[in-house]
This record gives structure tokens, C-alpha cells and sequence, in this order.
């Protein structure tokens, strides 16, 4: 169940969230917007993706295919065993797509 106040938090924000920046209610907006996300992340935690979702959603966001990957982990088969999860991730190529695709060292880490 949610709160109340964080219902009457979220519609106070949605008033005033076009404040003028100078404004006393820009500062209020401020304010909600912390304690709403403080809120949010304590009651509706959202935990990190499964590593190869997470790869395979940053290739089709930079417009790459699987073959792609062949320079960052390796031959057309061990890329294949990667996405498929026949093979898990080594060290190596954690660092490697970490480099050439921005993804988080806490994602590729993880254990699956």
C-alpha cells in the first residue's frame, strides 16, 4: 500500500514541478523530488540487469550486431557461447566491454 503522503508528495510536485527557477516553489520542487526518490528507491528497489541482457540492450542502443563483438570478446563462437549463456564472462572481456561499451562494473560482474 502506498502512503498517503507520498501521493500527496507526488501531486504537490506535479503542481508546481513548472516553478519558475527563482522561485519559493522551485525549492520545494527540489526538496519533494529528494525525498520522493529517497522514498522510491527504499519501498521499490529496481536491482541491476542479468549481464548478458545487459549487453545484448547496449549493442541494439549503439546500432552494433553480435559480430561486433568478435574485436571486444573474442572468435564468432565464443561470442555466440557468451550470448547464449553456454560460456560465463572472464575477466578479461568484463574489462574489455566495459571500455568499448560503457556498461557499469557492477553489472558485468555479477554472478549468473
Amino acid at each position: 500500500m502506498i502512503s498517503t503522503n507520498y501521493e500527496a508528495a507526488v501531486n504537490r510536485l506535479e503542481y508546481i514541478s513548472d516553478a519558475p527557477i527563482d522561485s519559493p516553489e522551485a525549492g520545494e520542487a527540489d526538496a519533494l523530488a529528494t525525498l520522493i526518490e529517497a522514498y522510491e528507491e527504499a519501498r521499490f528497489p529496481i536491482g541491476l540487469p542479468h549481464p548478458i541482457e545487459a549487453i545484448k540492450i547496449r549493442i541494439e542502443e549503439l546500432g552494433l550486431k553480435n559480430k561486433d563483438l568478435v574485436e571486444i570478446i573474442g572468435y564468432d563462437s565464443r561470442v555466440s557461447e557468451i550470448l547464449s549463456g553456454k560460456r560465463k564472462l572472464n575477466l578479461e572481456m568484463i574489462r574489455r566491454l566495459h571500455k568499448a561499451l560503457s556498461l557499469p562494473l557492477e553489472v558485468l560482474i555479477q554472478d549468473y
